[in-house]
C-alpha cells in the first residue's frame, strides 16, 4: 500500500501540473503579473475602457492603484467576459484578485478561470474514529466536475475571508457541521498549487487543506444542494475510485497525501 499510494500521488501531482492553454496571454492586472487570459477572453476584452491587449499579454487597468477605480474596471471585465459567453454561469461571489499574497482588488468569481487568476480552496479531510473516511459527492448542476466524488467540504475563500473562517463556512454550507463539530480539526495547510486545463480557462489554485476525526455520532448533512449524496468509505475503497478517477483531482490529491501521512504516523 505504502509504494502504491507514492506512485498514485505522484501521478496525481503531474496531473495538477500543465501549461496555460495554447494561445493564453500573460494577464497584467495594475501593472502587476497575475495570471493567464485564454484567447477569448482577450478577444472578448480588447478595446474595453482601461484594458490594452498585444500578441503576448492583457492589461488591465495599468495606469491604476489598487482601489474603486481598478475594482470598477475588474467589474466591467466580468461583465464584458459573460456578454461574450466567456463564463460559466454567474456566482455573485467576488474573489480577490492577488499580488502574491497582497490583494489588488475584487472580481467575480465565475471570471478567475477565464483569467487564469490564483485562487484558494480549502477542504477538510474527516475521519471516523474507526479510521474510514466521509466523502461528498458533487450535485449535478455543479459547473465544475459535477457528479464526482470530493472531499467531505470543499470550496474557495471569499474576498477578504479569513482561510480559517471560510472553512468553518464551508462545513456549515456543505456538510452541516458547526464550529463546536471543528474541535478537533488541525490548522490549515498548503500541500500544493494545482495548474490545470480547464475548458472555461485555465485554474491556478492553492490547494489546503485540514484533517479531523469527527464523533461517532456524526451525521454530515448538506445545506446548500451543492452535494447530492455524503458517505462514509473504507480506504481501501477510497483508493480504488481514485485510481479509477471517480474523485475530483483536488480531492484525490488531498485524501491520498493525508492517507499517506495517516499512515507514516501508525495512524492506520
Amino acid at each position: 500500500m505504502p509504494k502504491q499510494l507514492s506512485d498514485l500521488y505522484a501521478e496525481l501531482c503531474a496531473r495538477a501540473q500543465e501549461p496555460a492553454p495554447d494561445g493564453a496571454h500573460a494577464l497584467y492586472i495594475a501593472g502587476r503579473r497575475c495570471g493567464w487570459a485564454t484567447h477569448a477572453a482577450c478577444d472578448a476584452l480588447r478595446g474595453a475602457p482601461g484594458i490594452d491587449c498585444d500578441d503576448t499579454a492583457l492589461h488591465i487597468g495599468a495606469a491604476l492603484t489598487p482601489g474603486a477605480a481598478l475594482n470598477a474596471v475588474l467589474e466591467q471585465t466580468a461583465e464584458l467576459l459573460r456578454q461574450a459567453n466567456c463564463l460559466r454561469g454567474w456566482r455573485d461571489e467576488l474573489l480577490d484578485v492577488m499580488d502574491g499574497e497582497a490583494p489588488l482588488g475584487v472580481i467575480e468569481r465565475a471570471a478567475v478561470r477565464p483569467l487564469g487568476l490564483l485562487t484558494k480552496a480549502v477542504h477538510l479531510n474527516a475521519w471516523t474514529p474507526d479510521g474510514r473516511i466521509w466523502v461528498a459527492r458533487r450535485a449535478l448542476s455543479k459547473s465544475t466536475d459535477p457528479g464526482m466524488w470530493d472531499t467531505l467540504v470543499g470550496g474557495l475563500a471569499g474576498s477578504g475571508e479569513d482561510l480559517e473562517l471560510a472553512l468553518v463556512r464551508e462545513c456549515g454550507e456543505e456538510a452541516g457541521l458547526d464550529a463546536p463539530d471543528l474541535a478537533q480539526r488541525t490548522p490549515l495547510r498548503t500541500i500544493l498549487r494545482i495548474h490545470r486545463r480547464l475548458p472555461e480557462g485555465y485554474q491556478v489554485e492553492d490547494v489546503l487543506t485540514s484533517t479531523c476525526v469527527l464523533a461517532a455520532d456524526a451525521r454530515p448533512a448538506n445545506r446548500d444542494g451543492e452535494v447530492m449524496e455524503i458517505a462514509v468509505a473504507e480506504v481501501s475503497t477510497v483508493v480504488r475510485q481514485i485510481t479509477d478517477g471517480e474523485f475530483t483531482l483536488e480531492a484525490a490529491l488531498v485524501l491520498v497525501e493525508d492517507i499517506m501521512q495517516r499512515q507514516a504516523a501508525g495512524q492506520i
